[in-house]
């Protein structure tokens, strides 16, 4: 990370806790991109199936807004700075914002990748945050891969005929 590490003894390395708030940087990121994608949805969803998916999206997008917090916390624990800015969240997110309005069934495609996207940057992070010994990163990652591979799977659900 950019930021100068302060002094901190919780039994990690400065490095190690740099290189895991620049992980739980990006992964901040990719989870501000889905939690704006998926209230957007919610938004503008329209058809037949407009109640039932209005209704998912916000259970979605009410659930990634409480794990924003989590997560920022966890990096600001580590001794650094959490990005909070669109500028910083763009440069971070391997998630691409959707131009216009898609319709329905394509929103559930769009956030089924952007679910998967967001599991694989948590997934990435595993390795070092085990390797570090660090127990409340883990199981911030392990919470957060659970609720997006659930998701993914709920969502991939409703594509299926």
């Amino acid at each position: 990370m950019d930021a100068k590490a302060p002094k901190i003894d919780i039994g990690m390395t400065d490095e190690s806790r740099g290189k895991i708030a620049a992980g739980l940087s990006r992964l901040l990121a990719d989870s501000y991109t889905l939690y704006l994608m998926t209230h957007n949805f919610h938004w503008n969803v329209k058809g037949p199936m407009f109640n039932s998916l209005h209704l998912m999206f916000m259970t979605q997008y009410s659930e990634q807004w409480t794990a924003l917090d989590l997560i920022a916390e966890r990096i600001r624990a580590l001794g650094y700075p959490a990005p909070g800015t669109y500028a910083e969240f763009v440069k971070l997110a391997t998630i691409k914002e959707v131009e216009g309005v898609p319709k329905a069934m394509e929103m559930v495609g769009h956030l089924v990748t952007a679910q998967e996207a967001t599991a694989r940057t948590a997934r990435e992070l595993l390795p070092l945050a085990d390797e570090a010994n660090d127990q409340p990163t883990m199981d911030l990652l392990t919470q957060r891969l659970d609720v997006h591979e659930k998701t993914a799977w709920m969502l991939r659900s409703l594509l299926e005929e």
